[in-house]
């Protein structure tokens, strides 16, 4: 396995996920629960949940985005670094996203924020402010898995990246 060289600025970049609605799965919120743990012995980590809009149903899909756009914009200040989990991102494997990570953190972004948007999709106005787009399969899954997915696979990255043994080649 290659050796990937940690950069020192971990301790001063923030990592947030911003997700809409809460898990309404024990087995999930558990898993998620365990991953943040491990995650904080390493960077750290916070998840926001933004609750779910009241009255969705009543709502338009482009009006239930926009104002969950509205709620997730409102999260970022300038000079934070916004990527939005889409299918239409950029796809990695462990290796890569480790290596992907491992820039931003070299970089000296202070805050490294993640979106996990609504089942609907993201809003123009969070397309327009964000600054990359990931994918973590071409397969469609619920908004809420993607939590849980995404997680493991930065928890894999920090493990990559520290060199210690978890993901096998």
């Amino acid at each position: 396995m290659e050796v990937i060289i940690f950069c020192l600025n971990i301790v001063f970049v923030k990592i947030l996920l911003i997700t809409i609605g809460n898990t309404d799965r024990n087995y999930m919120r558990e898993g998620v629960d365990d991953y943040v743990k491990r995650l904080s012995f390493y960077i750290p980590f916070e998840i926001k949940v933004i609750p779910d809009i009241k009255n969705r149903h009543s709502l338009s899909i482009n009006l239930q985005k926009e104002r969950e756009g509205q709620l997730i914009v409102s999260q970022v200040l300038a000079g934070d670094y916004l990527v939005l989990l889409d299918e239409h991102g950029s796809e990695f494997n462990s290796i890569d996203f480790s290596r992907w990570i491992e820039s931003k953190i070299c970089a000296g972004i202070r805050k490294l924020i993640f979106v996990v948007g609504g089942p609907h999709g993201f809003s123009n106005t969070v397309f327009n402010r964000s600054d990359y787009k990931i994918s973590l399969s071409k397969f469609t899954f619920s908004h809420q898995m993607v939590r849980l997915i995404f997680l493991e696979q930065f928890y894999r990255a920090m493990k990559i990246i520290k060199n210690e043994p978890y993901h096998n080649k």
